[in-house]
């Protein structure tokens, strides 16, 4: 009886110890996130196992339905989120935790904003000051043959036209649209850093860029001199605000460590890793009061959108539908 006794007991002890661990599937690359964990593993005693990705972990939680072994996931920008939350792939987040720490324009009840980046307008140091530039300039005859972008159709792009429509509804959005491809230098192409590399090379003047790679360019001593060559400004701060996009986690539907998950993603709105957040990749926290880094604190302050990023997002059909209609990448 005392065999049988021992036996159940480390077995208990084996399930317990299976139960602290969260296991993530993660879009955030390894250099941001690994140090962040390992904080949590030193904080809890919970171990963490990590699966990173550029691509495809959606369509991997759903061929694994529920024998996938993810207990979260890390997205690198909000279209991740709802594509999660849209496929059933996620479950809710009950948290006083996480509700104290997350202001309710940056949280559901399936998914948390870890980090924000504002959609910045890049603009060439020879230009002078655009601080009080506005998204609706960029279709103005004053900047003809300037604007360089990525394609219209990328997550951060769309969320930025989605916000538009919310704003403006759609006619004004298309007529903005028109206006801002009539302007382009160039067809949309390559990434957020490559416009800012044809700013340096006089290729146009202005660019849509998310503000952390800014950072980015500064530290990176190839980049360094395409950053030095411009200004990053926050528009719209005259009325509406500046359009943000998010990092964020979910809670996948089938966690078998759901309390521990639960427990990380409270500590990903902490103070401590919002800092890291913030000084490794020179991100924004959504926790308030958390200190920002130097770099960035050096680009000053700016007022967010005042939508909220979910009621925007509920407009990106419409965006799709509209870049189309102008053939904006085209």
């Amino acid at each position: 009886m005392k065999k049988i006794i021992l036996a159940a007991a480390l077995m208990g002890s084996a399930f317990n110890a299976l139960a602290e661990q969260v296991n993530i599937y993660s879009y955030r690359q390894p250099f941001l996130i690994e140090p962040i964990l390992e904080k949590f593993t030193e904080q809890t005693g919970i171990k963490t196992h990590v699966v990173f990705a550029k691509s495809g972990l959606v369509e991997r939680l759903q061929r694994e339905g529920k024998f996938s072994p993810a207990d979260i996931v890390l997205t690198s920008n909000f279209a991740s989120l709802l594509q999660l939350e849209d496929a059933g792939l996620t479950q809710k987040i009950s948290s006083d935790e996480v509700n104290k720490n997350v202001p309710a324009q940056f949280r559901s009840d399936n998914w948390v904003s870890l980090t924000k980046r504002a959609r910045a307008i890049y603009s060439a140091k020879t230009l002078g000051d655009k601080s009080d530039i506005n998204y609706e300039d960029l279709a103005s005859a004053e900047y003809k043959g300037q604007i360089c972008t990525r394609s219209g159709k990328h997550p951060y792009n769309l969320g930025l036209v989605s916000s538009m429509i919310a704003h403006h509804g759609e006619a004004k959005t298309l007529e903005w649209l028109q206006g801002v491809k009539e302007n382009l230098a160039r067809r949309p192409q390559g990434n957020d850093r490559g416009q800012v590399k044809a700013i340096k090379e006089g290729l146009c003047s202005v660019s849509l860029g998310n503000s952390y790679y800014l950072g980015n360019m500064l530290t990176d001593e190839n980049q360094k001199s395409w950053a030095e060559a411009v200004n990053i400004n926050f528009p719209n701060q005259n009325n509406r605000g500046t359009h943000v996009n998010v990092s964020g986690v979910v809670l996948t539907k089938h966690s078998k460590n759901a309390q521990s998950a639960l427990q990380l993603i409270e500590f990903l709105t902490q103070d401590t890793a919002q800092s890291m957040y913030a000084s490794v990749n020179y991100e924004y926290p959504v926790k308030e009061g958390v200190e920002l880094s130097d770099l960035v604190a050096s680009w000053g302050e700016f007022k967010v959108d005042s939508i909220a990023i979910s009621e925007a997002a509920k407009y990106r059909s419409a965006a799709l539908r509209l870049l189309d209609q102008v053939k904006f990448d085209l």
